[in-house]
């Protein structure tokens, strides 16, 4: 994702372009929280949302806006959501619409849990340009705890818990239920949606090298492609899990 190029608009400061960058390298953080946020039967997200470079050709000119979007689904290649803010001056989308976008045109993401925020590069970006005073009304607006725009954070408990930037607590702690879902429902370790993707697909996207490794151990076929050619390895490469090549 790090080698992708980064949408901006001209005259977007360095520190803005960034933040782009920065969100784009760790956007598979943000996905691998929501994977698990899907399967919480009390949600543990108070927001989840990212932003992304729109575009459009105006007057022979490349017009950028950067809006956010929610209710989002992620392929490993194609990130789904509904528009949420209303564009400045792109007549090709609207508020309201379900938009599919390249993952390369991610200029943000931002997930808050108990009020603490996750992500938010661009963000942080202008907060740093604030007075303490403006800070705090940002903040305030938000509702959120944004805390130190040099410090930010993409997992919880990242500085006690450096680990978790491997793997997901709930991925080790769920291993046993994993176990015995496949246990009652071998089928669904070959199982193929309509676009090709395996639960091993799928698990691999969302960088869960407990359930991965599970699944390999019953049987899952690393070898199965998507309908665009991908097994679970390319995908394991191309978002840079490192923690998961070895295991293909």
């Amino acid at each position: 994702m790090a080698d992708t190029p980064i949408f901006f608009a001209d005259g977007e400061s360095p520190k803005m372009i960034e933040a782009y960058q920065k969100a784009q390298e760790t956007f598979k953080y943000f996905w691998r929280e929501l994977s698990w946020e899907f399967r919480r039967i009390i949600p543990g997200l108070d927001v989840a949302c990212v932003k992304l470079a729109f575009t459009q050709e105006i007057d022979n000119e490349t017009i950028v806006e950067h809006m956010w979007i929610n209710d989002i689904d992620f392929d490993g290649e194609t990130i789904y959501g509904i528009l949420v803010n209303d564009p400045n001056e792109l007549t090709n989308v609207n508020n309201g619409d379900e938009v599919a976008i390249p993952i390369n045109q991610i200029s943000d993401w931002l997930f808050a849990s108990q009020g603490k925020t996750y992500g938010g590069f661009t963000i942080h970006a202008m907060r740093s340009e604030m007075s303490d005073e403006e800070r705090e009304g940002h903040d305030n607006a938000w509702g959120l705890d944004f805390g130190d725009f040099n410090d930010i954070h993409v997992v919880s408990d990242q500085n006690e818990k450096p680990e978790n930037l491997i793997e997901h607590p709930m991925s080790k702690n769920m291993k046993e239920s994993l176990v015995e879902f496949i246990k009652n429902n071998p089928n669904e370790v070959h199982a193929q949606d309509e676009a090709g993707y395996t639960f091993l697909h799928r698990e691999t996207i969302a960088g869960n090298s407990t359930s991965v490794e599970v699944l390999l151990k019953n049987g899952a076929d690393k070898n199965a492609k998507t309908a665009s050619g991908k097994t679970a390895s390319d995908f394991a490469k191309e978002l840079k899990w490192e923690h998961l090549i070895p295991l293909f």
